[in-house]
């Protein structure tokens, strides 16, 4: 058991390296300091491509969100150099024999940005708020785990009986459903984040802008003009501020691939990621260049509930008409994997990689596609397709992928689809509403877990927006998380995993890996296999 949990923390982090500085990792590990790195102006530039849809820890559901919440807040754990989760604003822990009861002890020196304590009332408040069905918070399922906590969450059951607990300012106890073995790395979530109650209950838009806002990592929010950037600043009330090089963080918000390559190239971002399709090739020898596996899948959600997709038949002939190997070797050309799954590989069980075991679910097939095109409007009774519309966030690597699919429909099923496209944060809402037929959408695990990724499509996770629901599915993925033999647990994953594949609610395209560029000016940076870059411990050593 040790060392199956051991494993899943240990493959959390993909690399800590530095992006193109010369000397050994032992070296900038420790930062190094290069000739005149005294005298440096320690600011760094991100993208985050889009303006992030909510800054708050209840209701970020999105990666681009999750990359500020990271820097500025931060859990009862945290995630260290190497990327192992380590007690952060608890300094001590406590478990029950039974692994169901917690008793965290908070430090003495955390403090909140403008410099008042934090308490163990603002973490029993932060989550019961995640979990108060007024706030709609589409992450509280992540709670679940603890006594009482869904009850709560869909109106069966007080808050009170909801296992968290502040015994005293700096005591926190948490009681669970069932023991879970990756507690600890699930506790590193931005769900999971305190928030200032005083704050919040005195203000329900404290979110909404950088002024009055206030959280407890390592940076603080300074600047917030929307859809132009997010800066943050170091936050010296930190009680390990003495750790963070950086005085200075800025997202830019750039859609276009292009615009924000060149930027980079003329010096005013450091860092991009999701590089440009027709740039790749020429920058794979760049000592710049990195490029590494993301635990996630690249998707276009079938809504159900609206033709041509409520039939099984056609959603499944959607999915063999499409030819993966051209896609990520002439389209996207990141080094993806085509994805014939739902769950990438990266997880170790204890008979190999989960992906390897479960092997592919269908091959592309053009002649069975269209013969189950044919079969599924016989049974409607349709002569006639009804017209498909395929939805994706606005972004030109999107709308290259797009295009490409529309092609190959129209080449390999005869049926000609129409694209559109929407900003970000409309998109959410769109999508969220149902008003769709076939949309883009990418969903990243937070832990190497396949019941995270699986987590998506579950009957009743507000994610899951196909209108898909299956109660054999959402029944062996309740029995999977609950399962303390690890050789059962991955087989209850399998087994839901192929129900899903069965019904296919989606199209997988392929399995994420993330192409970056980052100035050889920072060493420290860090890349974990599921999130965006963490410079918390970055520093830059020259100019």
């Amino acid at each position: 058991m040790k060392k199956w949990l051991t494993a899943i923390a240990a493959s959390l982090l993909i690399s800590t390296a530095l992006a193109g500085c010369g000397g050994s990792d032992a070296d900038n590990a420790s930062g190094s300091k290069k000739e005149g790195a005294e005298n440096v102006k320690q600011e760094l530039t991100l993208n985050a491509i889009s303006e992030p849809p909510a800054i708050d820890p209840a209701m970020a559901t999105d990666t681009t969100s999750g990359w500020v919440l990271d820097h500025i807040f931060e859990g009862l754990y945290k995630k260290d150099e190497k990327g192992n989760a380590v007690l952060g604003t608890a300094k001590d822990v406590k478990v029950s024999d039974d692994g169901k009861t917690y008793t965290f002890t908070l430090r003495d020196d955390a403090k909140w940005s403008d410099g008042t304590p934090v308490t163990a009332q603002d973490f029993e408040y932060a989550w019961k708020r995640v979990l108060n069905p007024e706030t709609g918070s589409q992450f509280a399922f992540y709670l679940y785990y603890l006594k009482g906590a869904e009850d709560y969450n869909k109106g069966k059951g007080p808050a009170e009986n909801v296992g968290v607990k502040a015994q005293d300012d700096k005591t926190l106890v948490v009681e669970l459903a069932a023991p879970l073995g990756y507690f600890n790395e699930l506790l590193t979530m931005w769900t999971f984040y305190p928030v200032k109650k005083e704050l919040v209950e005195s203000n329900k838009n404290w979110a909404a802008e950088a002024e009055g806002y206030v959280s407890n990592g390592p940076f603080k929010m300074s600047e917030w003009k929307h859809d132009s950037d997010v800066v943050v600043a170091k936050n010296e009330n930190y009680y390990d501020s003495k750790k963070v090089n950086l005085t200075k963080v800025t997202w830019k918000m750039v859609p276009d691939a292009t615009t924000y390559y060149q930027m980079y190239k003329t010096g005013e971002l450091d860092l991009i990621q999701t590089l440009p399709t027709d740039v790749i090739e020429q920058e794979k020898n760049n000592k710049e260049y990195k490029n590494t596996p993301y635990f996630g899948t690249y998707m276009y959600m079938f809504n159900v509930t609206k033709a041509p997709f409520t039939n099984e038949k056609i959603r499944r002939a959607f999915n063999l008409a499409l030819d993966r190997e051209t896609l990520t070797k002439n389209v996207t050309k990141a080094g993806e994997i085509p994805a014939y799954s739902f769950v990438p590989s990266g997880v170790e069980t204890p008979d190999g990689d989960f992906r390897k075991e479960g092997g592919d679910y269908f091959k592309e097939n053009a002649a069975e596609a269209k013969k189950l095109l044919k079969e599924g409007m016989e049974e409607e009774g349709w002569t006639t397709l009804p017209e498909v519309t395929l939805l994706y966030n606005t972004a030109e690597n999107h709308k290259k992928i797009a295009e490409a699919v529309q092609e190959m429909y129209k080449k390999n099923l005869g049926v000609d689809i129409k694209l559109e496209n929407q900003e970000w944060k409309t998109y959410l809402d769109t999508t969220a509403q149902g008003n769709f037929q076939m949309a883009r959408m990418g969903w990243i695990g937070v832990l190497l877990d396949p019941s995270v990724i699986l987590d998506y499509y579950l009957g009743d996770s507000p994610n899951n927006r196909t209108g898909w629901v299956n109660e054999q599915y959402d029944s062996l993925m309740a029995q999977g998380k609950t399962a303390q033999d690890p050789e059962e647990h991955f087989k209850l994953m399998h087994d839901a995993e192929k129900v899903l594949m069965d019904e296919l609610p989606f199209v997988p395209i392929y399995h994420y890996t993330n192409t970056y560029l980052t100035s050889q000016k920072f060493e420290g940076v860090i890349y974990p296999y599921n999130r965006y870059p963490d410079v918390r411990y970055a520093k830059k050593v020259s100019e």
